[in-house]
């Protein structure tokens, strides 16, 4: 191959490298594999809600099943789920692996989700923007302790 094909198809290299990958469309009612604790391994994520705001963008409002997490203040000390937390894009990007199913039954996280919109629209409640395993280590940190 010549030095000017070279140039060529290092040029051409470079600019597919550089083009962005398109992000995964997600959609409520999606289910995914994730990025799981040690341990965790059939735990999925759920879409359950999807929110568009003005600075966020679309806020994911997901559901967790199939975790152990050691939380002192319920019977057993184990909660198997996180019944609701608000993630970006990036959240998702950086955690879930494959999708299983687009669409379904929903687990209900009326309650989380209420407990959350109020101080949403006053200011003082944010959105997840960590890896889905991180946000369950932190949720584990605080219930743990829990007196």
């Amino acid at each position: 191959m010549s030095k000017k094909n070279v140039k060529r198809l290092f040029a051409l290299l470079l600019l597919v490298l550089s083009m962005p990958i398109t992000a995964a469309e997600y959609k409520s009612g999606q289910v995914w594999k994730y990025k799981t604790r040690p341990g965790e391994e059939s735990s999925l994520v759920y879409i359950v809600k999807v929110d568009s705001e003005k600075g966020y963008g679309n806020i994911y409002h997901i559901y967790v099943d199939g975790l152990r997490i050691r939380n002192s203040k319920i019977k057993g000390g184990v909660q198997s789920q996180l019944p609701h937390a608000p993630v970006d894009e990036k959240t998702l990007n950086d955690s879930v692996t494959t999708l299983l199913r687009e669409s379904g039954p929903m687990p209900d996280i009326s309650e989380g989700y209420r407990a959350w919109r109020e101080p949403f629209d006053a200011g003082t409640a944010g959105v997840f923007n960590i890896p889905v395993a991180r946000i369950v280590d932190l949720i584990e940190d605080v219930v743990s302790k829990a007196q």
